[in-house]
């Protein structure tokens, strides 16, 4: 059962990444906190976007295990590794669709924005580990005592203020971003996760059958 999350792990971030590196190509329009500083980062100190979506999730991995490593599993250091390398795939494909200025780029982003919604759905019904930033926010809400949606308000807002400082391009998808991407991750999620237990039990059910069918020593 582990070989089938582990695929719908990887998928959900290579989907996840489909999703980030298309919002990217139009991010005039505004994307995702998190990848606003990425995007900064890059363009200001170079390397590449993917690398710094991997630098930024490392720097949030430690910081979690110090505040409370129980968030901290081999899915969160898979999915900082994965989704850096992924996005930079895709960036260099040369085949997603460029900014064109006009109201298809409004179609691009909320596409984006779906395949984001999806893929993280998929990657967390996976149950394999949370990803950094959400490691992260977790552990400073149980350090804190403050709630998780209120601690991703600040943080966010936070990451927000320091991309702006070094250059960061902020306008009105950056904030709607959320909107339209929460209801579609929890609809995947729910149902994915719902599969997958579904597939886990039947996989128990069986092994156990066939446990109980062995022949017994005497």
């Amino acid at each position: 059962m582990i070989y089938i999350r582990s695929l719908l792990f990887v998928f959900g971030l290579m989907v996840c990444s489909l999703g980030i590196s298309l919002a990217i190509k139009v991010d005039y329009l505004g994307i995702h906190p998190w990848d606003v500083l990425n995007v900064a980062l890059f363009e200001q100190l170079g390397l590449s976007i993917g690398a710094w979506s991997i630098i930024v999730g490392a720097i949030l991995i430690v910081t979690a295990f110090i505040l409370d490593k129980s968030y901290i599993k081999i899915g969160t250091f898979l999915n900082a590794m994965i989704m850096g390398v992924m996005i930079d795939f895709f960036l260099s494909l040369g085949i997603l669709p460029e900014a064109t200025y006009t109201w298809i780029d409004v179609v691009i982003i909320i596409v984006g924005i779906i395949l984001l919604g999806i893929g993280g759905g998929l990657y967390n019904a996976a149950k394999i580990g949370a990803g950094p930033r959400d490691g992260f926010m977790l552990s400073i809400s149980d350090k804190t005592g403050l709630s998780v949606g209120l601690v991703r308000i600040i943080t966010e807002l936070l990451v927000l203020i320091i991309a702006w400082l070094i250059g960061g391009t902020i306008f009105i998808f950056t904030f709607i971003f959320t909107f339209i991407q929460s209801p579609i991750f929890q609809f995947v999620y729910l149902h994915a996760s719902r599969i997958v237990d579904r597939y886990d039990e039947q996989w128990k059910a069986r092994k156990f059958q066939r446990r109980q069918s062995l022949p017994r020593a005497k």
